[in-house]
């Protein structure tokens, strides 16, 4: 096993017996509508309506290069699904700022691993410690990898397509 695979599996040890709080929403809750790589719409058991905002993640914009792509990895693994939905907080926007698991598997940190979304660092603090270094690990090795938006040579990061 490698450097990268050695650390992934202590980490995901670490988290698994880790007890961390979280709320949950009333679950499982289908995934309605992908509006870009980090935001989805759920309906939880009661059919209630919530967006939510992926946290810990900032994908490509939809004009952006990589936007549709990002958009259209992020579907594959949840449009029409069963997911959980874990959350800390609720933005200004009153979005859900949540961690979306699909058959308990991390979709946020998948989006960073297949190279569709950056680790949104100035958020991270907001993130659990295991958290930030999976998704710290996973955004180096799609770097080093060259996959996804990684694969051409400067990609630029959502907040500063935003500010321009």
């Amino acid at each position: 096993m490698n450097s990268y695979g050695y650390r992934l599996m202590l980490l995901a040890l670490f988290a698994f017996y880790s007890n961390a709080s979280a709320d949950q929403l009333n679950c499982p809750c289908k995934v309605v509508k992908v509006t870009d790589g980090d935001t989805v719409h759920v309906l939880d058991r009661s059919s209630e309506r919530h967006k939510i905002r992926l946290g810990g993640i900032d994908a490509p914009e939809r004009k952006q290069a990589f936007g549709r792509q990002s958009t259209k990895n992020l579907a594959g693994y949840v449009a029409g699904k069963n997911v959980e939905v874990e959350y800390r907080k609720r933005d200004r926007y009153k979005r859900i700022i949540g961690k979306l698991l699909l058959a308990g598997q991390d979709v946020n940190l998948q989006q960073v691993k297949d190279g569709y979304a950056w680790h949104y660092k100035y958020y991270q603090k907001e993130q659990s410690e295991v958290d930030r270094m999976l998704y710290d690990l996973a955004e180096k090795d799609a770097r080093g990898k060259r996959i996804g938006l990684w694969s051409v040579p400067k990609a630029i990061a959502p907040w500063e397509y935003r500010r321009n």
